[in-house]
């Protein structure tokens, strides 16, 4: 199974680490991720005025050289993940940004929305299978009680990224049974963490985290889980004495028995 990927600029800096564990578990799941050459930064955050068309063309430059390679586009990062959906779905389905994005960019072939964009955590639940990958598991986390936290951006809007059900997910529970694990189910696992206004409003931002680990730590989690860095980053700074976040792909890789190596690399 080959797919050409899209880190994104915080895989190659702050979130380095969620980047090598998906490397190392995809390789151990015979999944090759072929990094998009010359990739250029999403914006971080979807555009939300239609007259907006310059801040969208990084995405549909991505977008288009995965179309090319004639491969599904997957990537990791929760914030990429939904700006490259978002801007995918304006070119399938808009016709006026689709026509002024491929006037200014000349691209040999004009990009449509062809190409189909993927978490990885829809590739192991789609595409490889939990009930597949629990039997790759040659170290199961038995006993270690784990909170899924989804953030905002997976989720939502619910019918457009059709990830999962923007009110009650189930796909990293799924994830953290098939690695052995117990998913603890809490109130706040798909609330937002205040990561967009961490700088502007730290007092806020800081109640937001609090309420999420004090959630999952009062449900009996020892643990939360997340695929966005700076939910990452903002509940670990905010809250992180509360309870501990980690990138889902580090659990995934010690499962599979390929952490140590990735952690030697």
């Amino acid at each position: 199974m080959k797919y050409s990927y899209y880190p994104g600029c915080t895989l190659k800096s702050k979130a380095t680490a969620l980047d090598k564990y998906a490397r190392a578990s995809a390789a151990a799941l015979g999944i090759e991720l072929e990094e998009i050459d010359e990739w250029q930064c999403c914006g971080g955050v979807y555009p939300l005025g239609s007259d907006e068309i310059a801040t969208k063309l990084a995405s549909v430059r991505n977008l288009a050289a995965a179309r090319d390679r004639g491969q599904e586009l997957v990537t990791l990062c929760s914030a990429c993940h939904h700006v490259l959906k978002r801007v995918n779905d304006d070119m399938r389905n808009v016709d006026d940004i689709r026509t002024r994005a491929n006037n200014y960019m000349q691209l040999e072939t004009p990009y449509a929305g062809e190409t189909k964009v993927l978490h990885f955590l829809e590739v192991l639940r789609d595409v490889i299978g939990f009930d597949e990958l629990k039997k790759k598991v040659v170290n199961p986390l038995t006993g270690k009680r784990i909170g899924a936290y989804y953030g905002c951006l997976l989720l939502r809007p619910g019918k457009l990224m059709a990830f999962d059900d923007p009110e009650n997910p189930t796909i990293m529970e799924d994830f953290i049974r098939a690695i052995g694990a117990e998913p603890v189910v809490y109130p706040y696992r798909n609330e937002c963490c205040g990561g967009y206004i961490s700088l502007k409003e730290k007092e806020r931002s800081k109640y937001l985290c609090l309420d999420i680990t004090g959630s999952a730590k009062g449900w009996g989690a020892q643990m939360l889980i997340t695929a966005c860095p700076l939910c990452l980053y903002n509940i670990n700074k905010a809250a992180g004495d509360v309870l501990p976040v980690y990138y889902f792909t580090e659990l995934l890789a010690e499962a599979l028995g390929v952490k140590e190596a990735a952690d030697n690399e």
